[in-house]
């Protein structure tokens, strides 16, 4: 069987992981970052380095980026020599970066138009964790052929690949989920600071709420009480899984799209301006959970 080659844009907390479980499954992985010691840790993981996107993309089967905003994906992608016109013929384009719709399908098509290259918008969901495990979740948007094609690297990556229709649908999903994340958070660490001023222990409040009607993901995984989830941040000083920074930046690019198709979130957006507030606190390196703590005060 031919060696899957993998060009990977953006080694960060999330792109380095991926990247090196892609290298234990067997794919020849090229990457590149803006940080000399991100690449160095490819290597040293048994991947091969390029100075950019666009030399590392030259000989791929896929491109892979994990990039921090919409502007730096049109970028990346679009600008001359960029990834688009550097690709190989067939190249599938992966973009797992978290960016607004609109940029998402613009860059979709424009790689169409000017290459006939297939791309899918695949942002994730699991966070740090996840993605050093090979647990994350992709929500995938782009054309089924693509899909099938990406499936073995999603299998390697994650646990989920879902397919949410057409290109910019995974966005889409992504930030409808972490606007109910972010919401869900504020309401959970709501409730745990009633609960404590009421003479609860966090315990005896986990101990109902995780069997009762107001079970969710935010009380049951990711507590951001200390005591009852050993594995969550909130007993690690809260050190960021998923930094508050991150959360905010996903509902504003909410806030945005429900603005651009006339949707009310006035919780999504009451959210955001909470986690503008922590941001502005100096939290913005802290986990999203802690803001429990913030609201406490």
């Amino acid at each position: 069987m031919t060696q899957t080659k993998v060009a990977f844009a953006g080694l960060g907390n999330m792109g380095l992981p991926m990247a090196v479980n892609l290298i234990k499954a067997g794919c020849a992985v090229t990457g590149c970052d803006l940080l000399p010691e991100k690449t160095a840790m490819l290597a040293k993981a048994g991947g091969a380095t390029a100075k950019d996107a666009s030399q590392a993309a030259k000989d791929a089967d896929i491109i892979i980026t994990m990039l921090p905003s919409g502007d730096d994906v049109r970028r990346a992608y679009l600008s001359e020599g960029g990834i688009v016109d550097c690709a190989a013929n067939g190249a599938l384009l992966l973009d797992c970066s978290t960016i607004d719709v609109a940029t998402a399908r613009e860059v979709s098509a424009a790689a169409k138009a000017k290459r006939n290259l297939q791309m899918l918008d695949a942002p994730v969901s699991g966070g740090v964790g996840g993605a050093q495990a090979g647990s994350l979740t992709f929500m995938v948007g782009g054309e089924e052929e693509a899909v099938k094609r990406a499936r073995p690297l999603f299998a390697v990556m994650g646990k989920n690949a879902i397919h949410a229709g057409k290109a910019g649908s995974g966005q889409a999903a992504k930030i409808c989920n972490n606007m109910l994340l972010g919401v869900s958070m504020i309401g959970t660490a709501e409730a745990f600071n009633l609960a404590q001023k009421l003479g609860l222990t966090a315990q005896a409040f986990y101990d109902v709420a995780s069997v009762s009607s107001g079970q969710c993901w935010s009380v049951t995984t990711y507590c951001p009480a200390p005591g009852p989830v050993p594995a969550s941040p909130a007993n690690n000083d809260y050190r960021a899984g998923f930094a508050a920074s991150l959360m905010l930046k996903d509902l504003q690019l909410a806030r945005a799209a429900a603005t651009d198709v006339n949707a009310q979130t006035p919780l999504g957006a009451h959210a955001a301006d909470i986690y503008e507030k922590m941001n502005a606190e100096g939290e913005s390196h802290r986990d999203f959970s802690a803001v429990i703590n913030m609201l406490k005060d």
